[in-house]
């Protein structure tokens, strides 16, 4: 049975479960609130959506906060709660490809849904990585406060063409919501234009929104792609850049694991005797060191200025 075949097979059998779920459901669920059910892939998606839809949205996050996107896998009750929501947000350019590989041909016709690729339209980045047939384009959009203002307006028009009766509740939401992301945005570009350099170093090379917008350059231990194994030799050449650029720091963001960027360390003071200094640069893919989304976007930008001496 090729790939093709498993996939209708296995998207036939959660049809049935779907259909027999919400039969019994049907007679066992409460009265459904007037409030709009909303799915989103993962946790930056689901933010924006509450911020905007607040007390007139129920939002299910399918994916936990911090977790690896790329290679996560849904489950029934994720085709289920998808099944049941009036608007489903996914960010596409292949990072939540199963929401289209899986969930979606999985879905029924009986509710009508309301589909957002947040990214379907935006001013994407181009890669040449290899991402295994999921697009060649860099998903990271939502780290860019800028990008994530033109994801955040496709789900207000969602919202307000769902809902109309709360268009002013919604539309007020937003447009707070757009002043926060563009006077941060504001401030990213005001603080970095007079940087001194003009080159940062990653343990996960996921910053190429930031970096197009900004001015600057990243180069990573590893790629796209945080779960990839880097080689002694992309380590080694990493070390050699970061001696050309006179660049001590090495950015980490804290979900994942420091490995990589301590073994940087040490390799680099070892050669150099220099002191090399680990900073953290938030992927915002959940709640993390007890600070939200936006709240990320701001302490990625005061430690972006220490490595770029702005």
């Amino acid at each position: 049975m090729n790939s093709k075949q498993k996939l209708l097979v296995t998207a036939t059998i959660l049809t049935i479960v779907i259909l027999v779920v919400i039969a019994i459901t049907s007679y066992t669920s409460p009265k459904p609130t007037d409030k709009l059910e909303v799915v989103a892939t993962f946790y930056p998606l689901a933010f924006l959506a509450e911020q905007i839809g607040g007390e007139h949205v129920q939002v299910t996050q399918l994916v936990p906060s911090n977790t690896e996107i790329h290679n996560w896998e849904p489950s029934p009750k994720d085709i289920t709660a998808t099944e049941n929501a009036d608007i489903i947000i996914y960010n596409g350019a292949g990072l939540d490809h199963w929401m289209e590989d899986e969930i979606l041909p999985a879905l029924t016709t009986i509710k009508n849904h309301t589909t957002i690729d947040a990214t379907k339209g935006l001013p994407l980045l181009q890669t040449t990585a290899d991402r295994s047939n999921h697009g060649n384009y860099d998903p990271h959009t939502w780290i860019s406060p800028y990008m994530a203002k033109l994801q955040a307006e496709k789900i207000y028009n969602s919202l307000i063409q769902q809902d109309p009766t709360h268009e002013n509740y919604y539309t007020d939401r937003w447009e707070t919501l757009k002043n926060n992301l563009q006077q941060i945005d504001a401030n990213y570009t005001e603080t970095l234009a007079d940087k001194q350099k003009d080159t940062i170093f990653v343990s996960h090379e996921a910053y190429g929104y930031l970096a197009y917008r900004y001015n600057f350059t990243q180069h990573g231990v590893i790629g796209l792609s945080a779960d990839q194994q880097p080689s002694a030799a992309a380590i080694a050449n990493i070390i050699s850049l970061m001696i050309r650029h006179g660049t001590y720091i090495v950015y980490v963001d804290p979900v994942y694991s420091q490995e990589y960027a301590q073994t940087l360390k040490t390799e680099l003071e070892t050669q150099t005797g220099r002191t090399v200094t680990i900073l953290k640069l938030y992927i915002a893919t959940g709640l993390t060191d007890n600070n939200n989304y936006l709240q990320q976007q701001l302490l990625n930008l005061e430690n972006l200025k220490t490595g770029l001496e702005a």
